[in-house]
């Protein structure tokens, strides 16, 4: 049996946290940040859990981490 893959876009994008989710950053915070308020981008910069739904898809996309 070979060795599973890894999916190199979700490794860097997820980070496994110490109770079995994920942690994923905040989207919008890639550009046109002009018109966005430093309050909105302030709390953008903060780390998230990934949802409940999605922690079945993100482990088989990293089945390693």
């Amino acid at each position: 049996m070979p060795k599973m893959k890894t999916n190199r876009g979700a490794a860097k994008r997820f980070k496994r946290t110490g109770g079995g989710g994920f942690k994923r950053a905040a989207s919008h915070r890639r550009h046109i940040l002009t018109k966005k308020a430093p309050k909105r981008k302030r709390q953008l910069r903060t780390v998230r859990t990934m949802h409940a739904s999605d922690v079945r898809e993100a482990k088989q996309l990293l089945p390693y981490s």
